[in-house]
């Protein structure tokens, strides 16, 4: 079964991820509660989790996620830099493909 895969707005404020659809007009929010936030107001898209010491992600049977470690603060795939993680944005979904592969991961390996 498939779902589809809404393109979400990327912006974040602590561990607040706006609930509306990328490019959308007026501030930020977080459904279901009053946080509300500018550009201005926003956190960098870089996740802090960058550089952490990882190990790649156990693979499903056909590589999945491809020597990729699972990054702790975002739950991201992110390339490995001499074991540890390279600098990324912080994960939003994307590809549907992708997205489709990562809830396939989780649900044949888990949280680990």
């Amino acid at each position: 079964m498939s779902f589809p895969t809404a393109r979400w707005c990327r912006s974040r404020r602590g561990r607040a991820l706006c609930t509306r659809p990328t490019g959308h007009a007026g501030l930020h929010n977080r459904m279901g509660t009053s946080q509300m936030w500018s550009d201005a107001e926003a956190d960098p898209l870089a996740c802090p989790g960058a550089g952490t010491a990882e190990r790649a992600a156990p693979p499903l049977p056909d590589g999945f996620p491809f020597g990729r470690a699972l990054c702790p603060e975002c739950t991201g795939f992110v390339e490995l830099e001499h074991g540890r993680l390279a600098p990324h944005d912080a994960y939003r979904a994307g590809d549907p493909a992708e997205d489709a592969r990562r809830a396939e991961w989780f649900n044949s390996v888990g949280w680990n």
